[in-house]
């Protein structure tokens, strides 16, 4: 690929950067607000979470069908699409008149992220050079990380100061501004024929949209609900699940290549993803509850405390990207996966131990490895992956990273629980929440030596297979 002049790179890569913060803002913003909305609208805290539940949903469930359909008729028109969709349903939430239609409009701004979110990562392929994707990805990552973290406390200031409609609102110039950036900067998508834009896939798109609600769902609504309801979603997610399989093994233009998971060490890559994403949610759900039980900490510092990894995720991104650039992909991987197992056993042993102090110096550790691992995994997938088929291997990576989240918040949600032994962790001793953040962060370090041996053995395949290549 040919270098593209400063002015076009640039302006390129912010439009993507903002497509990547507004996605994952989106997330974030909207949780604070829930108080506010539950009272403004009259609903209960089950009926708020879908102001929530239904951008996840819609995000997660579409990210996949998002990425295929912009390799099939072009990633730059669909992204200008969904940038579109997002700043109309932007403008909708916010002059929402009920809450059945807030959550409608959130429903459908969780499709234009998922458009974002697919084709913002896919793009980068296009619009910036090989020897600079390294350092576009941990841009990338550090803007999914300023969203993540802004969310709360730029929606807190104003909502505070404006009224809920304007944490909608505020996406609105952000969103126009990628709109045009993207229009103006962004390569012109080729010719598609006819026969090009015939082969989606439409019914692996709708078996493998009901799978993953049903997965996303039995995870959230499915825990809290009644036993039979959270069976029934598990037992539709196999059967889902089965059914998809059958039907990509079968029709002539699958949504995903299943041959590609064997030949490409893409299902590793993806499983490395999910597994970093469960342990990454683990700070979110039981760090909260570590400081204000098992170290008696007061809101105002817990919040000061808990901004500390956001900040060292946005301080660490750009640079892991650059070590990337420079020193290649696969070995970083291993690299950022030894560093997040040893971040979480510091979490596990020097937490309860030290205090504040070791629960810093466990997030210090973590943090930075998950932005090198991010990097360095995001780089080494697209490059293996030919241009036809970015946008929906951008569309899986995302997926694996969200269902990890949702995993992550369910299971190692449990794990802590258990650990604690209380059905009310709210209300648990210090001494049993300490034990629940040993066993959780210690169950989250036993997940990255997985991912390790998952890594390596891909590593020594891919080794032995060019031996073998070389031989030849």
């Amino acid at each position: 690929m040919h270098e593209r002049p400063a002015p076009m790179f640039h302006g390129a890569l912010v439009g993507l950067c903002l497509c990547i913060l507004l996605s994952s803002l989106g997330t974030s913003i909207a949780n604070v607000a829930l108080p506010s909305l539950a009272s403004v609208f009259s609903a209960s805290f089950e009926q708020v979470q879908w102001i929530v539940l239904a951008y996840l949903l819609a995000m997660t469930t579409l990210v996949v069908s998002a990425g295929r359909l912009g390799d099939i008729i072009g990633r730059r028109r669909l992204l200008l699409a969904g940038l579109f969709l997002f700043t109309a349903a932007s403008a909708c939430c916010a002059m929402a008149p009920t809450f059945a239609l807030l959550v409608a409009a959130r429903a459908v701004q969780g499709l234009g992220a998922a458009v974002m979110a697919a084709l913002g990562m896919a793009m980068v392929g296009e619009a910036v050079s090989k020897e600079r994707t390294g350092s576009a990805m941990g841009l990338l990552g550090t803007m999914s990380a300023v969203g993540t973290a802004l969310g709360p406390s730029l929606g807190g200031f104003l909502i505070s100061a404006l009224g809920w409609r304007s944490i909608f609102l505020v996406n609105i110039p952000l969103s126009v501004l990628a709109f045009c950036l993207a229009g103006r900067f962004l390569p012109a998508d080729g010719d598609k024929s006819q026969h090009v834009r015939s082969r989606f896939d439409s019914l692996g798109t709708l078996l493998l949209a009901a799978t993953l609600a049903s997965y996303a769902l039995a995870m959230t609504t499915g825990r809290s609900a009644s036993g039979w309801i959270g069976t029934g979603l598990m037992l539709a997610t196999v059967i889902g699940g089965g059914l998809f399989l059958l039907v990509e093994a079968r029709v002539r233009s699958p949504l995903i290549q299943l041959a590609a998971f064997r030949s490409e060490g893409l299902s590793v890559n993806l499983a490395t993803s999910a597994l970093v994403a469960t342990v990454m949610m683990t700070t979110f759900v039981v760090g909260p509850f570590y400081l204000a039980r098992a170290l008696a900490l007061d809101e105002a510092v817990i919040g000061v405390v808990m901004a500390v990894g956001p900040v060292i995720s946005i301080a660490s991104g750009v640079f892991a990207g650059r070590i990337v650039d420079r020193l290649g992909a696969p070995r970083l991987i291993l690299v950022g996966l030894a560093e997040m197992a040893l971040g979480a056993i510091v979490l596990s042993a020097a937490g309860p131990a030290f205090g504040v102090a070791g629960y810093l110096a466990g997030i210090a550790v973590l943090t930075p490895g998950y932005q090198l691992f991010q990097a360095a995994n995001n780089t080494a997938v697209m490059a293996s992956i030919p241009a036809d088929r970015r946008g929906v291997t951008s569309g899986l990576i995302t997926l694996s990273r969200n269902l990890g989240l949702i995993t992550g918040a369910s299971a190692m949600g449990a794990v802590f629980h258990l650990a604690a032994g209380t059905g009310d962790i709210a209300k648990a001793a210090a001494q049993a929440v300490s034990f629940g953040m040993e066993a959780t962060f210690g169950t989250a370090a036993l997940l990255m030596v997985a991912a390790i041996i998952l890594a390596a053995g891909t590593r020594v395949a891919a080794g032995r297979a060019g031996q073998a290549q070389d031989s030849h």
